[in-house]
This record gives structure tokens, C-alpha cells and sequence, in this order.
């Protein structure tokens, strides 16, 4: 029996949910869910899913490369706007009810489809093809294996480079640079490169100031690999630490090696992010940490399922999720640890290989 694609497979379970939520079509304008559904890698497209045809829209600067990519989708190539295609095609012609990303279409958007469409009903849908994606096959977590050993690799070099007199912006360009030289599409965000009094700010962007002896350094990125992301933290003390800045590095290692250990399918994201803040609130650190444990992992560096104090996501064995406690003092500075986790049926599997002790450069 012929073995069907990744994208046929994907449409099908995309498809049974559009029909189950009474959809006649579904208009897929958010171009990594493009990507999930026909391969196609492009910045201008959409999609349109039906309930016998799958069909990409691009224009003609991408008629080749569409070509290349896209096996399980019909093809059209535009000769004006991708919404008016869709009207000469006759798309919608027998469909009456169409789903649209909601958070993914433009006002703009919405009203030049009305106008074109003026008899049909357009339903605003969410999660449609995330909950489908949130669960990775096997070529997908192969594409995230290798995004995350990219960044490891980086992160290596960069323990090479690192030194009191470096910029904060040198050492973000050092990551940039190294990701494309080990093959990266890209960078996964903009590198977060914290140091000293600024490691207390969670997201700081890289900025000129000056990395000095004795200061913690807060290292973020992650880079992009065939469509997919890693993301990667760690803090490395530059010089000879204090042993303030130790004992909040060993209470925030401990919190993330306790939220990994308990990590499996059917714990809720709530209670693993739970379980970690009662592990801070042990050094009294809890309150300093502002942001919730982690997300979930793969074409979007932010995806479902959440792990969080609000969250009523719960893990399935599939998804990829990052686990990533913080601690952030202001006045003095912060510290930050973060791995990909795959999770398992009874436990969560780390892809990252970088170290995690305390690093002194």
C-alpha cells in the first residue's frame, strides 16, 4: 500500500475539521500554514481548502519554485491579485459558508473579499490547523532536531567569542552570522543579548552597551531550518560570578529541570508552569519570574500548546514545547535557562545538547 505524503495527510485531518465545523471551504492565509498544508515556502500565497481540492495561489514571480515544491495542491498562478484568482477560478462558485484565519486576515483583507464575494458568508475560524499541527510527525521533528543542533552548535562558538569589551549588538551579529554559516534559513527572532543590570529585562534587544567583567550575560535565539525553529537560552557568567548571581542560577536550573523531569502527555501546561513557580517560591524568587514557563514549537517560534498560570492547553505526545523559567531582579540582573522538549506518552525528551551548568568565560 502506497504511503501517503506528510501534506496529504495534514489536508485530510485539516479537511475533517473544516467539515465538522459545518465549512464549506477554508481560506488559509497565514503563510507557514501554507507551508504546513503544501510544501510551499514562498512569501506571497494562500490557499484554499474545499472539501474534494486543495489549491495554492501565488503570482509569477514564484511560478517555478511552486512548481518545485507543492505535490498535493492544485496550482494557480495569478495574474493579478490572489483574491481576484480566486474569483475568476470560480473558487467559491458552489461554496456558501468559507472559513478564514481570523488571526491571520487583515481588515483590508476581509473587506476586499466581501466585495467580491458579496453573496457568500465568511465565518471567523481559529485553531482549524493548529490543533493539527501542534502534533509533529516524524519529518517534522526532524527538521526541529536539526534547527536545534544549528543552535547548539552556535551557541559552542560563541562561548569561544565571548569576552568582557564585546558589545551587546557584536554578539548578536556573531549569532546571526553563525547560523547562516551552519546552515540556517534564518534566524528564529531577533537575538535577545542581555547583560549585567539588563538581564532584568526578559525580551531586552541587543544594544550597545558593553559587556564587563563579573556580569551575567542573557543569551536568546534560535534560528529556522526548512520552515521549522529552535530556541535556545542560556546565561553565562563573564568573569568570576557573585554568589547571589549563583544562587539564583542554581534555583532557576532546578525550577527547569523539575518542570522537564515531570513533563509528559496529559499534564495540563497550567500545572507544569505551577510546578516550577513552587520550586522559585522556595528561594523567595517566584515573583521575580514574569512570564510563563514556555510554548509550544515548530513553524511559528510561538505556537500551541501554552504553558502557563492561564493556560487549559494539555500536552500530547508529538508536541514540542519549550521550557524556559526566568528569574528577574531589578537593580541587579537576571537569569534565564530554556530547551526544546519533545513530548512522549511518559516523559519529555530534551533535544538541546548545550551544557547547563553555570559556563565562566
Amino acid at each position: 500500500m502506497l504511503q501517503r505524503s506528510p501534506q496529504a495527510r495534514r489536508v485530510e485531518e485539516v479537511r475533517h475539521r473544516v467539515v465538522r465545523s459545518r465549512l464549506d471551504a477554508f481560506l488559509v492565509t497565514s503563510l507557514p500554514h501554507v507551508r504546513y498544508l503544501s510544501g510551499f515556502s514562498g512569501s506571497h500565497a494562500v490557499a484554499v481548502l474545499t472539501k474534494d481540492s486543495l489549491w495554492l495561489l501565488t503570482d509569477g514571480r514564484y511560478a517555478d519554485q511552486v512548481r518545485d515544491e507543492v505535490l498535493s495542491a492544485k496550482i494557480l498562478i495569478a495574474k493579478g491579485s490572489l483574491w481576484g484568482e480566486i474569483s475568476r477560478c470560480g473558487l467559491f462558485r458552489h461554496e456558501r459558508r468559507i472559513g478564514v484565519e481570523a488571526q491571520h486576515l487583515s481588515v483590508a483583507s476581509m473587506g476586499s473579499l466581501k466585495k467580491l464575494f458579496p453573496k457568500k458568508r465568511f465565518a471567523l475560524t481559529s485553531g482549524l490547523i493548529e490543533g493539527v499541527a501542534t502534533v509533529k510527525d516524524d519529518s517534522e521533528i526532524e527538521r526541529i532536531k536539526r534547527a536545534v543542533a544549528i543552535t547548539d552548535k552556535v551557541f559552542k562558538k560563541l562561548l569561544t567569542i565571548l569576552k568582557p569589551g564585546l558589545a551587546e549588538k557584536e554578539i548578536a551579529a556573531e549569532i546571526s552570522y553563525w547560523h547562516r554559516k551552519y546552515g540556517a534559513d534564518a534566524d528564529a527572532f531577533e537575538p535577545i543579548v542581555a547583560s549585567g543590570l539588563r538581564g532584568a529585562f526578559p525580551h531586552a534587544r541587543a544594544s550597545e552597551k558593553i559587556v564587563r567583567k563579573g556580569e551575567l550575560v542573557t543569551l536568546d535565539f534560535g534560528c529556522r531550518f526548512e520552515g521549522y525553529h529552535s530556541d535556545l537560552t542560556r546565561t553565562v557568567a563573564v568573569g568570576a560570578p557573585s554568589r547571589k548571581a549563583r544562587g539564583i542560577y542554581t534555583a532557576v536550573l532546578q525550577a527547569q529541570e523539575l518542570a522537564i523531569g515531570a513533563a509528559h502527555a496529559g499534564m495540563s501546561g497550567r500545572a507544569l508552569d505551577a510546578l516550577s513557580r513552587r520550586s522559585l517560591r522556595r528561594g523567595n524568587l517566584a515573583k521575580y519570574f514574569t512570564h510563563s514557563l514556555g510554548h509550544g514549537l515548530g513553524l511559528r517560534v510561538h505556537e500551541i500548546p501554552r504553558l502557563s498560570r492561564l493556560s487549559n492547553d494539555v500536552l500530547v505526545a508529538g508536541n514540542v514545547v519549550t521550557i524556559e523559567p526566568g528569574v528577574y531582579l531589578p537593580g541587579f540582573g537576571g537569569v534565564r535557562i530554556e530547551d526544546d522538549l519533545l513530548i512522549h506518552k511518559d516523559h519529555g525528551e530534551v533535544l538541546n545538547r548545550s551544557p547547563k551548568e553555570l559556563i565562566v568565560v
